[in-house]
């Protein structure tokens, strides 16, 4: 339960009066002051109302607790439990979506997805489909294909490309039609647009292979070849 701070004034009424009694005797008003100072750091719904009944038995008879006060109190305590009571609820709903995102991730695996500069895994000479983002077009485009020590293994290029995305497939031959051996490549890709050359991103892509969380309960997709990527940053989901 989140602190709870009587009135100010309250609290001078109970040590005026607590004061007032010869030293060495502890009255009912003087613990609960006592009682107050060690439990608001976590005080509950039973300690609020022990405590303020407490306090409402043992006031200065010549100066009770105004009526203003008395309410100020209680909706200082109502409006507390109220917010703790919603950040309770909060915690248990965003655990519980956290749950279904699982259950959600769970069901794209073995599906295909484009992800922003993913490997592409060459299986049995297979195409690979890529995806280049040329908002502004481009006078032509180059597209570099890398193996998984970084050495350059194939070159294409493309002339020019309307703006938009501009897809294309690699059919896992060398720049002499030789296939290459199954594996983990990266495409690169430079575009040239009104003199200015660029490199924009290159999606790829890959296979859905597993799903997870972390510690602060955001879900993770593993695709093939390594990458792992959030499935709030999903935006395109293929067939198996």
């Amino acid at each position: 339960m989140s602190n709870i701070n009587l009135l100010p004034a309250n609290t001078q009424v109970n040590k005026a009066w607590t004061t007032s009694v010869p030293t060495g005797i502890t009255t009912t008003a003087a613990a609960a002051e006592a009682a107050l100072t060690a439990k608001k750091s976590n005080m509950g719904q039973s300690d609020f109302l022990t405590l303020f009944t407490t306090q409402l038995k043992n006031q200065d008879p010549l100066d009770p607790v105004k009526n203003e006060a008395f309410v100020a109190q209680l909706a200082q305590f109502s409006q507390l439990e109220a917010t703790t009571n919603m950040s309770t609820t909060l915690k248990d709903f965003v655990d519980s979506q956290a749950g279904q995102n699982i259950v959600t991730g769970a069901s794209l695996i073995g599906k295909t997805m484009s992800v922003p500069d993913a490997p592409a895994v060459l299986t049995g000479g297979k195409p690979i489909k890529g995806t280049i983002s040329l908002p502004n077009g481009a006078d032509g485009v180059k597209i570099q294909v890398l193996n998984d020590k970084g050495v350059l293994v194939a070159t294409n290029i493309l002339g020019a490309q309307r703006v938009g995305d501009m897809s294309f497939y690699w059919n896992g031959a060398d720049d002499q039609g030789a296939p290459l051996p199954d594996g983990t490549y990266r495409f690169v890709a430079s575009a040239v647009s009104k003199g200015l050359t660029s490199q924009p991103p290159v999606s790829t892509a890959a296979m859905i292979t597993g799903v997870s969380q972390d510690a602060s309960k955001t879900t993770l997709l593993q695709i093939q070849g390594g990458k792992t990527i959030k499935l709030s940053d999903v935006s395109t989901i293929g067939g198996s």
